[in-house]
């Protein structure tokens, strides 16, 4: 049986991508540091749909975590092919504020354990299988703009660890990036301001976990795709906005 670990599956976007692979005939490894209920209750949903799945926690801001994750994800007759790499922290800083702690601690969680995380991948890739890396990224990347600083640099490192992978790691690893837009409220914003800020983009249609598991689904099931990211965002990369659009107000459109 194929097998897929997830990071940060506890909750939100992760869950949704982890249900999903379950779905699809993946023994799911759904990873989790501090939600250990959201975790739990994502293993208890799968198998309730029939699906295999088990929890594996880890720090990935701990370099050690992060390389061991892989090794900890092992299961009677199961062969790990997959790794999406979901987990991420998204600070808001600007370039007046931003610390070096804030950048380490965005490097770390966002870049580095999806590079640790991809390199185990590669090496216990069993004979005969074509691995497969799926990196969350950010439409942020293709719409530039110097709110949460640290966060994008982060993400632009991640852009580059999927290019570079891809072109290392064929033809036994294919590695892929989504960069989706605005797609679940955030923990500080209003539902008023999410339903506003969701649907202010080219399409005027907020995008969902189910386009982000239906970009996942495609990724896994086309074998000629690899190196590049799909940006699922209705089209708010085209914006070129001078602020996230979490600062965004109808009034300045």
């Amino acid at each position: 049986m194929r097998g897929a670990l997830v990071t940060g599956a506890g909750v939100r976007i992760g869950r949704a991508l982890a249900m999903a692979l379950a779905e699809d005939g993946f023994f799911v490894f759904v990873h989790y540091h501090r939600s250990a209920t959201g975790a739990k209750r994502t293993v208890a949903d799968i198998q309730a749909r029939g699906g295999k799945a088990r929890t594996v926690k880890a720090d990935l801001a701990s370099a050690k975590q992060a390389e061991a994750l892989v090794g900890r994800c092992s299961a009677p007759g199961v062969r790990l092919v997959c790794a999406v790499n979901n987990a991420s922290i998204f600070e808001l800083d600007r370039a007046p504020t931003a610390t070096a702690a804030a950048f380490d601690r965005h490097m770390a969680i966002n870049a580095r354990a999806p590079l640790l995380i991809s390199q185990a991948l590669a090496r216990q890739l069993p004979r005969g299988e074509v691995g497969l890396i799926v990196n969350l990224e950010d439409q942020k990347l293709f719409n530039l703009n110097p709110d949460f600083l640290t966060y994008t640099v982060s993400k632009i490192g991640l852009h580059g660890i999927t290019h570079l992978l891809a072109q290392a790691l064929a033809p036994r690893v294919r590695v892929m990036g989504i960069a989706p837009g605005l797609t679940i409220q955030g923990l500080h914003q209003t539902a008023a301001r999410f339903a506003e800020q969701h649907v202010a983009n080219p399409l005027a249609v907020g995008v969902s976990p189910d386009d982000l598991v239906r970009a996942l689904r495609y990724i896994v099931a086309t074998p000629s795709v690899s190196g590049d990211t799909l940006i699922v965002d209705s089209g708010e990369h085209l914006t070129g906005r001078p602020r996230d659009v979490a600062f965004f107000r109808e009034k300045n459109k």
